[in-house]
């Protein structure tokens, strides 16, 4: 599965009551992402922009993508970078939809 793939899926609901994903399934779909790495349980980008207008854009922009797929990273703001982090809270640990969404962010970053 190629990281065009993981962009194309939709999140699924999640309520809790599934068990989150394994180390070793979680390293296999990080190798679908580029710069993403495990850190406290979550995944962790930080991308880096040209000034602040273009750190906001991408946030705004994140934010969209979290709105439609109802699954919400953490985030970390500064001038001109933003850290994202997404662990399913739900199940306290990394969910398909955490590798979806990072995916999307991905996308949404190379336009």
């Amino acid at each position: 599965m190629a990281a065009d793939d993981l962009a194309q899926k939709k999140c699924k609901p999640c309520e809790g009551g599934v068990s989150p994903l394994t180390r070793a399934e979680a390293d296999s779909l990080l190798t679908h992402l580029s710069g993403w790495h495990l850190s406290d349980g979550a995944i962790t980008k930080t991308y880096e922009f040209k000034n602040h207008h273009q750190t906001m854009a991408f946030v705004n922009a994140a934010a969209w993508i979290s709105h439609r797929e109802d699954h919400h990273p953490d985030m970390t703001v500064g001038y001109s970078q933003c850290k994202v982090d997404y662990k399913t809270h739900a199940i306290d640990g990394l969910s398909e939809n955490d590798f979806i969404c990072a995916a999307k962010l991905d996308a949404l970053f190379s336009l």
